[in-house]
Parts: C-alpha cells; structure tokens; sequence
C-alpha cells in the first residue's frame, strides 16, 4: 500500500471519531414546567443544523430550581406557607414516564442527538434532582440522582444511591457525569473514570468564575471532553417575582462552556443570556491525552488505592416474599 494510501486510511479513522456536541442553557421559566418544555423544543431547527450528536442540559430545568427559597424551614418547626411551596414544587415535577419525557424522547429521535436534561423527579412524595439520558433513537436509557444535595437543597431533595451512576454507551461515545457540586466528591468521578467514560457531562446551575477553574480541572485530570450546562435565570424583575435576591440582579448568569482532555476551552463560557453553544471534537484525542495520565489506568496505585462502590440500589421498604 502506498504511503499516500495509508496516510488517507488514517485520515478516515480519524475523522470517523469527529462529532460535534453542545451545551443548551435556559433557565426554568417561572411559568412552570410545561413553558420550560416548549422553550426546550424550540431549539429542535437549531440542533438538527448544526448536527449535534449530544445535548447537555441545565440542572433542574425541567421542574424549576428554586434559588432563595427557604421552604419555611425553621429549627423546631416549619411554616404552613413552606407547606404549601412544597406542594407546589413537587407538582411541578415530573416522571419518568410521563409526557415531558416523552416529548423529549421525540425531539432525541427528531434530531439524531442523544439528550441529558436535568429534571426534579418525583417519586411519590418525594424528590430528586436528577439528569435523564435520551439516546438518538428516541428511548430513556439511563437516569442518575444526584447523590448529595447541598446545604438548604436537602431540605427538599432527596439522596440518590448507587444504583444510577450510568457510564453510556451512545452514538456520540461513552457518556457519564455528575450534578452540579457531586462534581467536587473524587470518589464519585474516579468510579466513572474507571468505566472509561469519554465524554463528561455537568447539569449545574453554579455560575460563578471558579467553577471555570474546576471544570477545566476536572476534563484535565480525567483527560475527556467536558461539557457543562447551567441555567441562565435574568433578574427578578425581568421575572416579574419577588424574591429577597436584588430585583435588578441576575438570578443565575449561565457560564456553559466545553472543555477539552487537555484543559482548553472550546466554546464558552457564555454569559448573561440563553443559547445553544457547540465545538466539533474528536475522540482520538482522549487516547492522545491519557498517554501519560490516565487516572484509573497507568497512573493509578491498585497496590495502595482500592475503591468499592455499591451499586446497589437502597429502597426504604425491601419485602422478601418467601
């Protein structure tokens, strides 16, 4: 084979791994779910001409981050107004299966773009911060619950367990990630290093500028693209709500940005404003780029480190029919 012959084979192979993802930020709209959802579907024209592969979504856009709420929580008692914000919080919440979900699956399977959106999913009374998985063919094929809640978000969130920490295998390659601070638990991103998740996906709703630093940090130390979504919330008064936030002060300024293995930015961070952002990457490039650290392979201690996780999922209530 001539040399001109073998250098266009391997041009083939490399662009075989090219794609192009991206990172939708919205905010929830405070009309309620139902608006988020449609605002979510008009983006369909959009994502189809540019040819995403993969959309990564917000945290909590579907069912609303509630930034200021304090649910009348109060040391010895709670409020009969918080009462009343959880009700309608939780009945602004979806499942998965129902129509939300399903009209997502259809604008996956409408575009050829595999989805990760971050939801509040209700389990009877109870609620979750959660990111769905849509594949390209249009089907819910994994779901992860964030494991830690923050501060004050517990109070309305529950814990998720063991049992939906998904690596992916999609179209747009291994995907996985993590929720907003989950981010900053090394134990959680070193069991999904370890199942050689190329394409690390963040719902989050953090805008400040360190969390530039630690997304960059993150993509570099697992060497993989990075894509992280946060909502973009304008002020309260744009809003038209009150809330104890300045009136004329953004609520949540965005700052969605893609990373790659090596640390540098390729699109974003955009701020101050809603939109689609997208960068054409190749997947050779994690090979490239774990050829001297690779954090679960070559570069981890097995003889001194071990880590177990259980992926066991941990109901309240477990029957035992015998």
């Amino acid at each position: 084979m001539s040399n001109k012959k073998k250098m266009d084979k391997r041009q083939e192979k490399m662009t075989a791994n090219t794609l192009t993802v991206a990172a939708l930020q919205l905010g929830s709209d405070n009309r309620g779910t139902q608006a988020t959802l449609e605002n979510i579907l008009s983006y369909k024209d959009q994502i189809r001409d540019t040819g995403c592969k993969l959309v990564v979504m917000p945290e909590a856009l579907l069912g609303g981050y509630p930034k200021g709420q304090d649910f009348g929580a109060r040391i010895g008692y709670r409020t009969q107004q918080g009462r009343d914000d959880y009700l309608a919080y939780w009945q602004q919440a979806i499942t998965t299966d129902g129509p939300e979900v399903k009209a997502l699956c259809a604008l996956a399977k409408d575009t050829c773009c595999n989805l990760v959106v971050g939801a509040i999913e209700k389990a009877g009374t109870s609620l979750y911060c959660s990111v769905l998985y849509l594949s390209d063919q249009g089907e819910l094929v994994g779901k992860h619950r964030k494991l830690m809640p923050t501060a004050s978000e517990r109070l309305v969130w529950a814990q998720g367990d063991g049992s939906t920490l998904p690596v992916l295998d999609t179209s747009a390659g291994r995907i996985s990630g993590a929720i907003c601070w989950e981010n900053y638990m090394p134990a959680l991103r070193q069991s999904l290093y370890a199942q050689g998740v190329e394409i690390w996906c963040v719902s989050t709703v953090d805008d400040r500028e360190i969390w530039q630093a630690s997304m960059r940090h993150i993509a570099y130390e697992g060497r993989m693209f990075l894509i992280s979504a946060c909502q973009y919330q304008p002020s309260p008064e744009e809003q038209g709500i009150n809330t104890e936030w300045p009136d004329q002060q953004t609520l949540i300024r965005g700052g969605s940005v893609i990373i790659s293995p090596m640390g540098d930015i390729l699109a974003g961070p955009v701020c101050e404003q809603e939109g689609l952002i997208t960068a054409e990457i190749n997947l050779n490039e994690i090979v490239k780029a774990r050829y001297d650290l690779d954090v679960s392979g070559h570069y981890a201690r097995n003889d001194i480190f071990q880590l177990t996780v259980d992926a066991r999922s941990k109901p309240g209530v477990s029957f035992n029919e015998q």
